[in-house]
């Protein structure tokens, strides 16, 4: 009934303007008369042959006539005759004479001269009455905004009790939470730090990749200190007029001075605080002028005024360095990609409202995600719900799960499409030659499932993971065995498909990219420990738009020598491995050509027994009738 109600009032501009524009349109059709000149001789004729109905007689002194109007006896209903006269008695009472004879009426008026007023209503109050109506409805039609032309005004978003987002909804960001802390310590008692003047941090930049929780983590900052919390997006600064976003900085730090102690988080800030005079085709005036003002506004106010300003960007490299000196954003929080233990703690936090099957360990699913945001892990377990919903299920099960890690990483199953038999027999030696290299390689990344089902781009995938999960340091023998294990798929299909393929493509471009880090960014190769190439990432050119080039003609041709040098070593390397291990590459082949996905505890068995038990096969057989059932 509220919703009725409401389109009801949404919809009563709109009638009363179409009710105004027909009765403007009916009003003009009725008001259009048709005036006949006649002269003061066509007028005495038609007098003389009593055809005159009506007359109607008023003076105008300032023009010496008088004006006559009136209607024949053959006029229709909008037409009339108009005649000047001369403004004399006697012509007057001569067509008075012919008035009384023949007994029709006429009507005299004043002279409108001497009534001032009454002009000025028939004149002006029209105009005023149609300019206001328009006024009105149109402030109706745009939604009733008062502040529709306050452009100047800060779009900041005020939640007074700073939301209902607590750190015990931020699962994992232990150390991230310890940075943050003391900020809500001092809004909640700020003159603890002032008695040991101590100056808390006016500005703190929370700085991650996307999806990692940095708008959470300040909305718990605001929560755990329940007080007044500004948040807006950088975005929301910058106009196409000059001098709005800085008037909007303006207004957002007056309202915030009058609510202090208070918070204002600023998302996606690299949206207004890009360097200054960089890019092609010259600056911004726009948004150079906000950021000027934001700097001034974080510079005007006091130490003591319980402002504190939390922002949040996933670029901080492409932010002026202005904005990042002491003073203004005195912090810097690194909000990195969970561990192992973190998404597990994640996990929980998002398994509160699903039902899940009792096989689901969600500390083994924390362990087979590295690298996964805490935005991934939400998505992952979201996308298993609609997986049981759509299978009909009471509980998440195991299956959901795996498909739901596959949908995130790959992209859906495209199990509809048809596929020859020539073709699925060179994915799986393509795929099988990537597992045998995980399998047999000292320092290769773990074999946790091979499948030949199609997703997104590619025809098949092998999941290989580290095994241990440690911080982004590598070593030479490890770059070289991910080198190995990409071309594994290649000499696989060489050796014992007598045919090479395009699907090897991508395998080559992470491999020499690989190759090429190694020798020019780590020094790994005999051209000893020297960085010849340096990643420039310019401020609106994008990512890895060039790259410095500090060498010569001469070296440049030694760095792609040693580069084929490394690739051209692996792939010896890996065809070593597969011709030793051919019977296992032909039988995960052909079981893969049979079951189209293989586990990693099916993998396990496969090398220790050379085939699969019954136990898993009868399990694996359940498990297909199930899903045709359903």
């Amino acid at each position: 009934m509220k919703k009725k109600n409401n389109m009801t009032k949404q919809a009563m501009p709109y009638l009363i303007l179409a009710i105004v524009l027909i009765g403007a349109l009916i009003f003009y059709n009725l008001g259009q008369i048709k005036v006949n000149e006649l002269t003061y001789d066509e007028l005495m004729s038609e007098l003389s042959k009593d055809t005159v109905k009506t007359l109607e007689v008023t003076p105008k002194s300032s023009a010496g006539v008088y004006y006559l109007t009136g209607t024949l006896k053959d006029y229709s209903k909008n037409e009339v005759f108009k005649v000047n006269v001369p403004l004399s008695e006697s012509v007057l009472d001569r067509v008075l004479t012919y008035a009384d004879k023949n007994e029709f009426e006429v009507e005299t008026n004043t002279n409108p001269e001497n009534s001032s007023i009454v002009t000025i209503l028939i004149n002006v109050v029209p105009f005023v009455l149609l300019i206001g109506a328009t006024f009105y409805l149109f402030s109706k039609i745009s939604g009733g905004n008062k502040n529709s032309m306050d452009f100047g005004k800060s779009r900041a978003k005020l939640s007074e009790d700073g939301g209902r987002v607590r750190f015990t909804d931020v699962a994992g960001l232990n150390e991230e939470k310890e940075e943050v802390a003391e900020l809500i310590d001092f809004l909640k008692n700020p003159k603890k730090f002032q008695k040991l003047g101590a100056r808390i941090p006016k500005g703190v930049l929370l700085v991650g990749p996307p999806g990692t929780g940095k708008t959470l983590l300040a909305k718990a900052v605001a929560g755990e200190a329940n007080v007044p919390f500004y948040y807006i997006s950088g975005s929301d600064f910058v106009e196409l007029f000059v001098g709005i976003g800085a008037s909007r900085v303006r207004d957002m730090f007056k309202q915030a001075k009058q609510s202090a102690p208070c918070l204002i988080f600023i998302d996606e800030i690299d949206a207004v605080g890009r360097q200054r005079g960089t890019g092609l085709g010259g600056g911004h005036d726009e948004r150079e002028q906000t950021l000027n003002q934001l700097l001034t506004e974080m510079d005007g106010f006091g130490a003591n005024e319980g402002i504190i300003i939390i922002a949040a960007t996933n670029r901080p490299d492409v932010l002026d360095p202005a904005l990042l000196r002491p003073g203004r954003f005195d912090r810097q929080v690194t909000v990195s990609l969970p561990d192992q233990r973190e998404r597990e703690a994640i996990l929980k936090v998002h398994a509160k409202d699903k039902i899940f099957d009792e096989s689901v360990n969600l500390e083994n699913l924390s362990k087979r995600t590295p690298g996964f945001s805490g935005a991934d892990l939400e998505n992952l377990l979201n996308e298993s719900a609609l997986l049981a919903v759509r299978r009909n299920k009471k509980a998440i099960g195991m299956d959901e799960i795996d498909e739901a890690t596959d949908r995130v990483l790959m992209g859906p199953a495209k199990t509809s499409r048809k596929i020859t038999d020539k073709e699925k027999k060179l994915v799986s030696l393509h795929e099988a030659g990537h597992a045998v290299i995980g399998l047999k390689l000292e320092h290769a990344n773990e074999v946790h499932k091979i499948t030949i089902i199609p997703r997104g781009m590619a025809g098949g995938y092998t999941m290989m993971l580290p095994k241990e999960e440690k911080i982004a340091i590598m070593t030479k023998d490890e770059l070289l065995a991910n080198i190995t294990g990409l071309l594994g798929g290649r000499v696989s299909e060489e050796l014992y498909f007598g045919e090479i393929s395009t699907g090897a493509s991508d395998d080559f471009s992470k491999a020499t990219k690989i190759a090429r880090s190694m020798v020019t960014e780590y020094g790994m190769s005999d051209l000893g420990p020297v960085q010849f190439e340096q990643k420039e990432e310019g401020v609106f050119l994008g990512r890895d738009y060039n790259k410095s080039r500090n060498f010569s003609d001469a070296v440049a041709l030694e760095i792609d020598q040693e580069v084929r040098k490394i690739v051209n070593e692996c792939y010896k390397k890996a065809t070593k491995i597969l011709k030793e291990n051919e019977k296992l590459v032909k039988l995960l082949s052909d079981t893969l050509i049979e079951k189209e996905t293989i586990t990693k505890e099916e993998i396990d068995e496969l090398v220790k027994n050379g085939k699969l038990s019954s136990k898993v096969s009868e399990v694996d057989t359940d498990l297909e009738e199930s899903k045709e059932e359903q």
